[in-house]
């Protein structure tokens, strides 16, 4: 790996609860993209972190695994991480999954974007191929679209993808905002409360595989209750929207945010 790739403000964080074998591929060629990697292990019972004994004794420095006694949620484990990050010195996050699903290639350019950007958040926008299940990418749209609504358009291109680049300070403000956004719902809620707290926009077309079955992949998403989950994080957030309309209103007029 270049050395220019290395970063004393910006850390790469890769939750993680019960991913396989996966999780080993992934932190590997995470490694090879950027460093300093943090893997923060939310709870998993499968053994998944002992595969990364190994690359720790490659990556003494640059590689942490956080392990946390308990199963808190994606978003309390990426708000426990960040925090941990902040007290280091860190200042910007980016975040990706552990079960390889993202592209490891596209680390650098949500880096370096965010490197030249950064007041601003930057969001993947998947590319999704044929491994897609259509009810996942049919249910984002509905997602999309609330969210759009509820920042009046501040440019937020897809709201459920999970690889992006967050300003650490900005986004432990929001967090602390709202007692929410520690489960399924962290992408969403976190997007839209940090276009309220006025952070611009980024997207950079990513792609997205879904891993099947019979190759290790493993999805923690369950359609009943974390729809229920979605659904109801939309309705607080739709009554916090109108709260803030004429704010956001007033905050359109003025200035337009940046998006790619």
């Amino acid at each position: 790996m270049n050395h220019s790739t290395v970063s004393n403000h910006h850390v790469l964080m890769i939750p993680s609860y019960n991913t396989g074998a996966l999780l080993q591929v992934t932190v590997t060629e995470a490694l090879q993209q950027w460093q300093p990697v943090w893997v923060i292990i939310d709870g998993s019972d499968d053994g998944s972190e002992c595969l990364l004994e190994g690359l720790q004794a490659q990556y003494p420095d640059t590689l942490r695994v956080i392990r946390l006694s308990r199963n808190t949620g994606k978003g309390a484990a990426i708000l426990e991480g960040i925090t941990l990050a902040k007290e280091k010195g860190f200042t910007h996050v980016l975040t990706m999954d552990a079960d390889h699903q993202h592209a490891a290639e596209f680390i650098q350019p949500f880096m370096q974007m965010s490197i030249e950007n950064p007041a601003a958040m930057i969001l993947g926008e998947p590319i999704f191929d044929a491994s897609a299940p259509m009810i996942r990418v049919q249910g984002r749209r509905i997602s999309n679209w609330w969210a759009n609504l509820e920042t009046l358009g501040w440019g937020i291109h897809d709201s459920l993808f999970g690889m992006r680049v967050y300003p650490i300070q900005d986004l432990m403000a929001v967090m602390h905002s709202s007692r929410w956004a520690r489960r399924f719902d962290f992408e969403p809620e976190v997007a839209v409360r940090l276009a309220w707290h006025g952070v611009p926009v980024l997207n950079i077309p990513t792609p997205v595989r879904y891993i099947a079955a019979a190759e290790g992949g493993i999805s923690q998403f369950k359609y009943g209750r974390d729809n229920i989950l979605l659904i109801g994080m939309h309705i607080r957030l739709f009554f916090g929207f109108l709260l803030r309309l004429p704010r956001l209103v007033l905050r359109g007029k003025q200035s337009s945010p940046k998006t790619h």
